[in-house]
């Protein structure tokens, strides 16, 4: 069984700051962690390899700047990933579908039986990867896995529905899942690990094809808490009146 991790450096949330153009966020002096919702991703991965137990391959995939992607890699393969591959990008990508087309033109020719990436992440929460990926390579697809289960050429996943409600769902490999928090314990690096992790093949690729991005964001900017009250006067009719426009036009929340 071969299985791909893709995994994100994610800005830390106390360090973040807004560029001065506010475009983007100011990462000069930003400090970077592993996607939460990746981490159980990859717990999944390698639980899955330790049940098998024949000769399965964990490999951890990241995009992004050299020095947060080597840190994210280095990460995932003290934990017990196999290899790493890196996709080198500098520019900030935010559009899904060219993530999507990035990931899916780097790692075809490997052939994963699973690919695994969190449900969303933190710092754009889109969560269309997992699926926009099975769709270019041609897996079958599930979105909110809070368990999965292998069986010889199928998996078995558990979907996350609404009201407290799940579902399981039996799927034909190849396929692209994208894992919701909280279906594992995700483990800590062991020293054994972080040292054998220095001795683990990471390849690096470089991005071939210009791709132009059909979204993006236009401005960043911190929400203001304020509050205003605001006294409405008259008799009954013109406060009825007044109360009905302000849930109409203003609020929008009748039509």
């Amino acid at each position: 069984m071969k299985i791909a991790v893709l995994t994100k450096a994610i800005p830390k949330v106390d360090s973040l700051k807004i560029n001065s153009s506010e475009t983007w966020i100011d990462d000069s002096n930003v400090k970077f962690v592993m996607n939460e919702h990746d981490t159980y991703a990859l717990e999944e991965a390698l639980l899955i390899k330790e049940e098998l137990d024949n000769n399965s391959e964990v490999v951890a995939i990241t995009m992004g700047a050299q020095k947060s992607s080597n840190q994210i890699i280095s990460e995932a393969l003290a934990k017990g990933a196999d290899r790493g591959i890196i996709i080198e990008n500098d520019t900030k990508i935010t559009d899904p579908l060219v993530f999507a087309k990035i990931f899916s033109e780097q790692i075809r020719e490997e052939k994963f039986d699973l690919i695994f990436c969190g449900l969303a992440s933190y710092d754009l929460g889109s969560g269309q990867t997992s699926v926009l990926i099975g769709e270019i390579l041609g897996m079958t697809t599930a979105t909110f896995a809070i368990g999965t289960k292998i069986e010889s050429s199928h998996i078995k996943v558990k979907k996350e529905l609404e009201s407290g409600y799940s579902q399981w769902i039996r799927m034909s490999l190849p396929a692209s899942i994208s894992i919701q928090s909280g279906l594992n314990n995700p483990r800590y690096p062991s020293l054994k690990g972080i040292m054998s992790a220095k001795s683990k093949e990471v390849k690096v690729k470089t991005i071939d094809s210009n791709f132009s991005e059909m979204q993006g964001f236009t401005k960043f900017f911190v929400p203001k808490n304020e509050k205003q009250t605001e006294y409405i006067e008259g008799d009954v009719e013109d406060v009825s009146n007044k109360i009905i426009d302000i849930l109409k036009n203003e609020l929008k929340l009748i039509a």
